[in-house]
């Protein structure tokens, strides 16, 4: 959304692929800069370029709903979600394509921060005894060309079998809970997730991230984060964790995600982290209301 620059970048960047998709289709969430006509206006890309125009603003989870069943709906055998400041390098595709191919597992490239060159978010691996480990970089990747992973959603190549089985992606999150719903729900329905070493995107990660555990699982805080984009972050991971563990967990996670905030940026995010438990308890997703309308 208003992002013309970035999203025609991000096109380039598939464009130059060694193997390049064969479809595009890019949700333009009803953008008012000239994002949709800039992208027509692109030529000579080596595949179908589809630019969707919303009707409304439904945020990133949105987007990527209508493009997904869009691309599924033309015949496609996978879809690689992307966002627009996700820019895959030359060799990326071809990685994710290069073994051979398997339905039920979802492939999905590393992402790498450019101002760092570590993943721009810890990646969960196997650690070859039956469970789960974290890692920051390139560096602490095994000594495989692919590994099995959970929890990953942009870089993702979904295939048909899996959307076919998991369902649609829950555009009513809007933003900041799509990425962790749906891998969960891949997870659920007996699908399974591989990092490709050879498969590198470059996506900007957050400026500072403040790590911490909490019931056996490690959760993440960048301070300073603009008002809506905090409200979502907080509803949906009610939302989600009411779903996944019950009442008693979420408001748990919800106290401890709270308490951080407020410690680090201050008592004034307590109306805002109020509201945004309150709608993601009741359940109540969307887009962000405007202060003072009713639910």
């Amino acid at each position: 959304m208003n992002r013309a620059a970035t999203a025609v970048a991000c096109v380039r960047a598939l464009a130059m692929q060694t193997r390049p998709p064969d479809w595009v289709v890019v949700a333009d969430n009803d953008s008012q800069d000239g994002t949709a006509g800039e992208l027509d206006n692109l030529t000579d890309l080596p595949f179908k370029l589809v630019v969707h125009r919303m009707k409304c603003n439904r945020g990133n989870a949105g987007g990527v709903e209508e493009a997904m069943e869009l691309a599924l709906a033309k015949g496609t055998d996978a879809v690689w979600i992307l966002d627009d400041d996700s820019w895959p390098q030359p060799g990326a595709l071809a990685a994710l394509l290069e073994r051979a191919w398997d339905g039920q597992v979802v492939r999905h490239a590393l992402q790498i921060d450019p101002g760092t060159g570590r993943f721009t978010w810890p990646l969960q691996v196997a650690d070859g005894m039956g469970g789960w480990r974290l890692i920051g970089g390139l560096e602490d990747f095994p000594g495989v060309d692919w590994v099995w992973s959970r929890n990953n959603w942009t870089g993702a190549l979904v295939p048909r079998e899996v959307r076919a089985g998991v369902g649609p992606v829950n555009g009513e999150l809007f933003i900041r809970g799509e990425d962790e719903e749906y891998p969960w729900r891949i997870e659920q329905r007996g699908f399974r997730q591989q990092a490709v070493r050879g498969a590198l995107m470059d996506h900007p990660g957050p400026a500072k991230l403040m790590q911490w555990r909490l019931f056996g699982k490690r959760m993440f805080f960048e301070p300073g984060l603009a008002d809506w984009k905090l409200y979502y972050k907080v509803r949906n991971m009610v939302w989600l964790k009411r779903q996944q563990a019950g009442g008693l967990r979420a408001i748990s996670m919800a106290a401890a995600y709270g308490v951080v905030a407020i410690l680090v940026d201050g008592p004034s995010r307590v109306p805002l982290l109020c509201r945004a438990i309150g709608d993601g308890w009741m359940g109540r997703l969307g887009k962000m209301p405007e202060r003072g309308a009713k639910n």
